[in-house]
């Protein structure tokens, strides 16, 4: 819920003019954002981007023209040199001027956005387990973090829901589907548990666990020698992240979060495909 804490904090300072709500309503070619895009444009601030640079540049005025009394015609913006971007796709916008009256619908939308945000579920709240909640929480995804030990789940940052349980494994039949789940806990014999339930299920953006290739083998023989099916191994990725020689958590959870994103992205286009 993070974009709603910052939108509650921009509408606060927006005083009786209100706010201009600019929106991408249709974007071709190259464009920095597509028509899912918006910002909000008062007097002396701005939340949320349409893209950024010039484009953003030229929004932010237009908008305050209209909160001024200007008319709120859309604008047409080809991305190129005569604005000094090279993007070469063309964008349209439009402004709506909000008033204090309508904030709460405006918060409604906010709020819609944020709870689409797909979860990523951690098992595990150690170092890295901290590290990669930090930099998940500046991305849009929930985070779910799941512990056995209160002391570590105690130094969770703020933003990420915690769960504290004493079987861990029984959490994975309730995550959502397109979810990814990330485990790092500090038990090996946790991590089977975990990985094997979630590996049960077919409807998960992306299974991983922190580990070496020599890990891996161990899962896989242990998992196969259970029972397992040895199908479903082609789900889980492990090791997690890019092999690079800086081995602090911080750079862990770096590479460890590009993949998240980019294993959600896949699933969400995979499931749109599906449905078309």
């Amino acid at each position: 819920m993070a974009r709603l804490a910052a939108y509650r904090d921009f509408a606060s300072g927006c005083g009786e003019r209100g706010f201009v709500l600019v929106r991408v309503v249709e974007a071709k070619g190259s464009t920095p954002r597509n028509t899912d895009a918006w910002m909000q444009v008062s007097q002396a601030a701005a939340f949320g981007t349409i893209g950024g640079g010039r484009l953003e540049l030229e929004a932010i005025d237009r908008a305050r023209e209209v909160l001024a009394g200007a008319a709120a015609q859309p604008m047409a913006l080809p991305l190129g040199p005569a604005i000094g971007q090279c993007c070469g796709g063309h964008v349209t916008l439009s402004f709506e001027v909000i008033p204090p009256a309508r904030f709460g619908e405006i918060e409604t939308m906010v709020r819609v956005e944020d709870e689409s945000d797909p979860e990523v579920w951690l098992f595990g709240g150690g170092h890295v387990g901290r590290a990669l909640t930090n930099a998940l929480l500046l991305l849009p995804v929930r985070v779910h973090v799941a512990e056995t030990r209160a002391d570590e789940l105690d130094l969770m940052p703020e933003g990420a829901e915690r769960h504290l349980t004493a079987l861990p494994e029984s959490l994975v039949a309730g995550i959502a589907p397109g979810s990814a789940v990330i485990v790092l806990t500090h038990d090996h014999a946790l991590d089977f548990l975990i990985v094997s339930a979630a590996l049960k299920r077919d409807d998960l953006a992306q299974v991983g666990m922190i580990g070496s290739d020599t890990k891996r083998a161990t899962f896989e023989h242990q998992y196969v020698r259970e029972g397992g099916d040895t199908a479903q191994l082609s789900k889980l990725v492990c090791p997690i992240g890019r092999k690079i020689a800086d081995k602090r958590p911080e750079v862990i959870a770096a590479t460890v979060a590009a993949e998240i994103i980019m294993a959600l992205a896949d699933w969400r286009a995979n499931t749109s495909q599906a449905l078309s």
